[in-house]
Protein backbone atom coordinates (compact mmCIF):
# COMPACT_ATOMS: atom_id res chain seq x y z
CA UNK A 1 0.00 0.00 0.00
CA UNK A 2 0.92 3.84 -0.30
CA UNK A 3 0.27 5.96 2.96
CA UNK A 4 -1.63 9.51 1.90
CA UNK A 5 0.33 12.15 4.61
CA UNK A 6 -0.85 15.04 2.73
CA UNK A 7 -3.52 14.68 0.13
CA UNK A 8 -3.66 17.67 -1.44
CA UNK A 9 -6.98 18.89 -3.18
CA UNK A 10 -8.77 16.98 -5.12
CA UNK A 11 -6.52 13.91 -5.33
CA UNK A 12 -8.60 10.95 -6.93
CA UNK A 13 -7.91 7.57 -8.43
CA UNK A 14 -8.68 7.48 -12.13
CA UNK A 15 -8.34 5.25 -14.98
CA UNK A 16 -9.57 5.35 -18.76
CA UNK A 17 -12.93 5.92 -17.85
CA UNK A 18 -16.47 4.06 -16.89
CA UNK A 19 -17.87 3.41 -20.62
CA UNK A 20 -21.04 1.86 -21.62
CA UNK A 21 -23.52 3.85 -18.82
CA UNK A 22 -24.28 6.83 -20.40
CA UNK A 23 -27.93 6.03 -21.31
CA UNK A 24 -28.36 5.57 -17.58
CA UNK A 25 -27.22 8.98 -16.65
CA UNK A 26 -23.78 7.96 -15.66
CA UNK A 27 -20.61 10.14 -16.44
CA UNK A 28 -17.63 8.54 -18.11
CA UNK A 29 -15.50 10.28 -15.57
CA UNK A 30 -11.62 8.86 -15.98
CA UNK A 31 -8.46 11.01 -16.03
CA UNK A 32 -8.68 14.20 -17.40
CA UNK A 33 -5.48 13.88 -19.51
CA UNK A 34 -5.87 10.60 -20.96
CA UNK A 35 -2.36 10.52 -22.44
CA UNK A 36 -0.47 11.32 -19.16
CA UNK A 37 -2.09 8.68 -17.80
CA UNK A 38 -1.75 6.07 -20.23
CA UNK A 39 2.06 7.03 -20.67
CA UNK A 40 2.40 6.81 -16.81
CA UNK A 41 1.10 3.00 -17.05
CA UNK A 42 3.37 2.46 -19.91
CA UNK A 43 6.37 3.20 -18.18
CA UNK A 44 5.87 0.85 -15.47
CA UNK A 45 4.57 -1.99 -17.48
CA UNK A 46 0.75 -1.76 -16.63
CA UNK A 47 -2.32 -2.21 -18.58
CA UNK A 48 -2.90 1.64 -20.37
CA UNK A 49 -5.95 1.81 -19.13
CA UNK A 50 -5.20 0.76 -14.99
CA UNK A 51 -6.04 3.22 -12.60
CA UNK A 52 -3.55 5.73 -10.92
CA UNK A 53 -3.43 9.10 -9.35
CA UNK A 54 -4.89 12.01 -10.14
CA UNK A 55 -3.07 15.00 -8.93
CA UNK A 56 -4.03 18.49 -8.30
CA UNK A 57 -2.42 20.12 -6.07
CA UNK A 58 0.72 19.75 -3.70
CA UNK A 59 0.30 16.55 -2.06
CA UNK A 60 2.83 13.60 -0.32
CA UNK A 61 2.75 9.80 0.27
CA UNK A 62 4.54 7.13 2.21
CA UNK A 63 5.84 3.24 0.64
CA UNK A 64 5.38 0.21 2.95
CA UNK A 65 7.19 -1.49 0.32
CA UNK A 66 9.00 -1.20 -2.63
CA UNK A 67 7.28 0.05 -5.59
CA UNK A 68 8.11 0.98 -9.60
CA UNK A 69 6.53 4.40 -10.49
CA UNK A 70 6.18 7.19 -12.84
CA UNK A 71 4.77 10.45 -13.17
CA UNK A 72 3.53 12.58 -15.78
CA UNK A 73 1.50 15.37 -17.38
CA UNK A 74 1.39 18.92 -16.28
CA UNK A 75 5.18 19.92 -14.87
CA UNK A 76 6.08 19.28 -11.30
CA UNK A 77 8.76 19.14 -8.89
CA UNK A 78 8.85 15.55 -8.38
CA UNK A 79 11.27 14.10 -5.09
CA UNK A 80 11.81 10.65 -3.20
CA UNK A 81 12.78 11.58 0.43
CA UNK A 82 13.83 15.11 -0.56
CA UNK A 83 15.69 13.88 -3.91
CA UNK A 84 15.02 15.59 -7.12
CA UNK A 85 13.65 12.82 -9.78
CA UNK A 86 12.95 13.22 -13.49
CA UNK A 87 8.87 12.58 -14.37
CA UNK A 88 8.35 10.84 -17.26
CA UNK A 89 10.78 8.05 -16.31
CA UNK A 90 10.58 4.63 -14.36
CA UNK A 91 10.81 5.07 -10.92
CA UNK A 92 12.58 2.34 -8.49
CA UNK A 93 11.60 3.87 -4.90
CA UNK A 94 12.70 1.60 -1.44
CA UNK A 95 10.21 0.75 0.81
CA UNK A 96 9.36 3.78 3.89
CA UNK A 97 10.17 6.42 1.32
CA UNK A 98 8.51 9.48 1.45
CA UNK A 99 6.85 10.78 -2.14
CA UNK A 100 6.38 14.45 -2.44
CA UNK A 101 4.76 15.90 -5.68
CA UNK A 102 4.81 19.78 -5.94
CA UNK A 103 2.74 21.16 -9.28
CA UNK A 104 4.96 24.06 -10.94
CA UNK A 105 1.52 25.78 -11.66
CA UNK A 106 -1.72 24.64 -9.38
CA UNK A 107 -4.50 23.24 -11.08
CA UNK A 108 -2.82 21.27 -13.86
CA UNK A 109 -3.59 17.48 -14.29
CA UNK A 110 -0.47 15.05 -12.63
CA UNK A 111 -0.89 11.43 -12.58
CA UNK A 112 1.19 9.46 -10.63
CA UNK A 113 1.23 5.27 -11.92
CA UNK A 114 2.50 2.18 -9.42
CA UNK A 115 3.52 -1.14 -11.00
CA UNK A 116 0.70 -3.21 -10.51
CA UNK A 117 -1.83 -0.57 -10.57
CA UNK A 118 -4.30 0.80 -7.75
CA UNK A 119 -6.44 -1.94 -6.33
CA UNK A 120 -9.57 -0.72 -5.45
CA UNK A 121 -13.00 -2.38 -6.74
CA UNK A 122 -14.78 -1.54 -9.98
CA UNK A 123 -17.82 -0.16 -10.29
CA UNK A 124 -19.85 -0.41 -13.19
CA UNK A 125 -16.53 -1.66 -14.91
CA UNK A 126 -14.32 1.30 -13.55
CA UNK A 127 -12.06 2.33 -10.97
CA UNK A 128 -12.46 6.18 -11.86
CA UNK A 129 -13.61 8.34 -8.94
CA UNK A 130 -17.01 10.05 -9.49
CA UNK A 131 -17.11 12.60 -6.57
CA UNK A 132 -20.27 14.22 -7.14
CA UNK A 133 -22.03 10.56 -7.26
CA UNK A 134 -19.83 9.42 -4.11
CA UNK A 135 -18.76 6.13 -5.84
CA UNK A 136 -15.64 4.32 -7.51
CA UNK A 137 -12.10 4.93 -6.37
CA UNK A 138 -11.43 5.29 -2.67
CA UNK A 139 -14.90 4.96 -0.73
CA UNK A 140 -16.48 7.25 -3.88
CA UNK A 141 -13.97 10.52 -2.60
CA UNK A 142 -11.41 12.46 -2.66
CA UNK A 143 -7.70 10.72 -0.63
CA UNK A 144 -7.56 12.42 2.81
CA UNK A 145 -4.65 12.13 4.84
CA UNK A 146 -3.99 8.76 6.39
CA UNK A 147 -5.62 6.95 3.50
CA UNK A 148 -3.74 3.61 2.75
CA UNK A 149 -3.90 3.22 -1.05
CA UNK A 150 -4.12 -0.39 -2.29
CA UNK A 151 -1.75 -1.68 -4.62
CA UNK A 152 -2.07 -4.70 -7.13
CA UNK A 153 0.38 -8.13 -7.41
CA UNK A 154 3.63 -7.03 -8.51
CA UNK A 155 6.99 -8.88 -9.52
CA UNK A 156 9.69 -7.39 -7.00
CA UNK A 157 12.21 -8.61 -7.62
CA UNK A 158 11.99 -7.02 -11.28
CA UNK A 159 11.12 -3.03 -9.72
CA UNK A 160 14.86 -2.12 -9.92
CA UNK A 161 15.73 -3.58 -13.48
CA UNK A 162 12.50 -1.85 -14.64
CA UNK A 163 13.85 1.51 -13.63
CA UNK A 164 15.10 3.97 -16.15
CA UNK A 165 12.07 3.72 -18.82
CA UNK A 166 11.61 7.07 -20.21
CA UNK A 167 8.98 8.95 -22.86
CA UNK A 168 8.79 12.66 -24.05
CA UNK A 169 6.63 14.82 -22.61
CA UNK A 170 4.05 16.47 -24.33
CA UNK A 171 4.21 20.13 -25.29
CA UNK A 172 1.53 21.33 -22.94
CA UNK A 173 -0.26 24.94 -22.78
CA UNK A 174 -0.85 25.41 -26.95
CA UNK A 175 -3.17 28.77 -26.16
CA UNK A 176 -4.75 27.51 -29.47
CA UNK A 177 -7.27 24.64 -29.02
CA UNK A 178 -8.66 22.81 -32.38
CA UNK A 179 -12.81 22.73 -32.42
CA UNK A 180 -15.45 21.31 -35.23
CA UNK A 181 -18.85 22.53 -35.39
CA UNK A 182 -21.98 21.84 -34.57
CA UNK A 183 -24.08 20.29 -33.85
CA UNK A 184 -26.05 23.67 -32.65
CA UNK A 185 -23.83 25.85 -34.88
CA UNK A 186 -26.66 27.42 -36.92
CA UNK A 187 -28.55 28.50 -33.53
CA UNK A 188 -26.30 31.39 -33.64
CA UNK A 189 -25.38 34.33 -35.50
CA UNK A 190 -23.08 34.32 -37.79
CA UNK A 191 -20.85 36.99 -35.32
CA UNK A 192 -20.66 34.36 -33.30
CA UNK A 193 -19.06 32.18 -34.93
CA UNK A 194 -16.44 34.93 -35.61
CA UNK A 195 -16.15 35.43 -31.87
CA UNK A 196 -15.41 31.71 -30.93
CA UNK A 197 -12.62 31.59 -33.22
CA UNK A 198 -11.13 34.86 -33.93
CA UNK A 199 -11.06 36.36 -30.26
CA UNK A 200 -9.33 35.48 -26.99
CA UNK A 201 -11.36 33.64 -24.27
CA UNK A 202 -10.06 33.30 -20.65
CA UNK A 203 -10.43 30.43 -18.14
CA UNK A 204 -12.19 31.19 -15.10
CA UNK A 205 -11.57 30.57 -11.82
CA UNK A 206 -15.29 28.73 -12.12
CA UNK A 207 -13.03 25.40 -13.65
CA UNK A 208 -13.51 21.27 -12.56
CA UNK A 209 -13.85 18.15 -13.52
CA UNK A 210 -16.88 18.61 -14.91
CA UNK A 211 -16.69 21.57 -17.02
CA UNK A 212 -14.48 25.02 -17.60
CA UNK A 213 -16.09 28.63 -18.07
CA UNK A 214 -14.67 30.74 -20.19
CA UNK A 215 -14.83 34.65 -20.60
CA UNK A 216 -14.62 36.15 -23.25
CA UNK A 217 -17.35 37.91 -26.12
CA UNK A 218 -20.81 36.76 -25.76
CA UNK A 219 -22.01 34.25 -28.39
CA UNK A 220 -24.81 35.49 -29.66
CA UNK A 221 -27.72 33.32 -30.31
CA UNK A 222 -30.14 33.59 -33.47
CA UNK A 223 -32.58 31.64 -32.00
CA UNK A 224 -34.66 32.01 -28.62
CA UNK A 225 -36.67 29.22 -28.10
CA UNK A 226 -35.37 26.46 -25.73
CA UNK A 227 -33.35 23.44 -26.95
CA UNK A 228 -34.42 19.74 -26.31
CA UNK A 229 -32.29 18.41 -23.85
CA UNK A 230 -29.53 15.83 -26.11
CA UNK A 231 -26.91 13.96 -25.49
CA UNK A 232 -23.29 15.54 -24.62
CA UNK A 233 -19.86 14.42 -26.05
CA UNK A 234 -16.77 15.00 -24.22
CA UNK A 235 -15.50 18.25 -25.08
CA UNK A 236 -18.52 20.57 -26.02
CA UNK A 237 -18.46 23.78 -26.21
CA UNK A 238 -21.83 24.78 -24.73
CA UNK A 239 -23.52 27.98 -24.41
CA UNK A 240 -25.69 29.09 -21.69
CA UNK A 241 -28.56 32.41 -21.82
CA UNK A 242 -25.08 34.50 -20.85
CA UNK A 243 -23.17 33.98 -24.08
CA UNK A 244 -20.08 32.74 -21.85
CA UNK A 245 -19.35 29.11 -23.62
CA UNK A 246 -18.81 26.24 -21.07
CA UNK A 247 -16.36 23.63 -22.29
CA UNK A 248 -17.57 20.17 -20.96
CA UNK A 249 -14.86 17.54 -19.05
CA UNK A 250 -14.82 14.03 -18.00
CA UNK A 251 -17.21 14.36 -15.35
CA UNK A 252 -19.82 16.34 -17.35
CA UNK A 253 -23.45 15.31 -17.55
CA UNK A 254 -24.53 12.92 -19.92
CA UNK A 255 -27.99 15.02 -21.15
CA UNK A 256 -28.50 19.01 -21.04
CA UNK A 257 -30.20 21.88 -22.74
CA UNK A 258 -27.77 24.50 -24.07
CA UNK A 259 -26.69 24.27 -27.46
CA UNK A 260 -23.34 23.07 -28.58
CA UNK A 261 -21.75 25.74 -30.68
CA UNK A 262 -18.75 23.20 -31.53
CA UNK A 263 -16.43 20.61 -29.82
CA UNK A 264 -12.96 20.36 -29.22
CA UNK A 265 -11.63 17.75 -31.20
CA UNK A 266 -10.04 14.53 -29.20
CA UNK A 267 -6.69 15.41 -30.25
CA UNK A 268 -6.86 18.46 -28.12
CA UNK A 269 -8.68 17.55 -25.11
CA UNK A 270 -5.62 17.05 -23.53
CA UNK A 271 -4.35 20.97 -24.18
CA UNK A 272 -7.80 21.57 -23.00
CA UNK A 273 -8.10 20.21 -19.87
CA UNK A 274 -4.42 21.16 -18.69
CA UNK A 275 -5.48 24.76 -19.04
CA UNK A 276 -6.01 26.66 -15.59
CA UNK A 277 -7.75 29.99 -14.45
CA UNK A 278 -6.06 32.95 -15.59
CA UNK A 279 -4.84 31.39 -19.14
CA UNK A 280 -5.66 32.79 -22.02
CA UNK A 281 -7.09 30.71 -25.41
CA UNK A 282 -8.09 30.75 -28.63
CA UNK A 283 -9.88 28.44 -30.56
CA UNK A 284 -9.34 27.26 -34.41
CA UNK A 285 -11.68 25.57 -36.75
CA UNK A 286 -11.44 22.49 -38.61
CA UNK A 287 -12.37 19.88 -40.53
CA UNK A 288 -13.22 16.15 -40.01
CA UNK A 289 -10.71 15.10 -41.92
CA UNK A 290 -7.75 17.51 -39.90
CA UNK A 291 -9.22 16.27 -36.74
CA UNK A 292 -9.02 12.31 -37.61
CA UNK A 293 -5.64 13.22 -39.21
CA UNK A 294 -4.53 14.91 -35.74
CA UNK A 295 -6.07 12.13 -33.82
CA UNK A 296 -3.57 9.20 -35.95
CA UNK A 297 -0.36 11.08 -36.26
CA UNK A 298 0.29 14.12 -33.88
CA UNK A 299 3.27 14.83 -35.37
CA UNK A 300 2.29 15.87 -38.76
CA UNK A 301 -0.13 18.23 -37.69
CA UNK A 302 -0.30 21.70 -36.07
CA UNK A 303 -2.15 22.85 -32.88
Amino acid sequence: MLRVLDSGILTTIQDAGRWGYQVYGVPVSGAMDLGALRAANHLVGNPLDAAALEIHSPMSLQTDAPHLIALTGAEARFEIDKRAMPPWMSVFVRADATIEITPKRVGGWIYLAVRGGIDVPRVLGSKSTFVRGKFGGLEGRALAPGDHIPIGAQMIGDLAAAAGHSTHAPVYLQSEIRVMLGPHDDWFAPEAITALTQTEYTLTQTADRMGYRLRGNALARIRARELISCGIPLGAIQVPPDGQPIVLMADHQTAGGYPIIATVITADLAQMAQHIPGDRLTFRLVTLDEAQRALRDPSKTEG
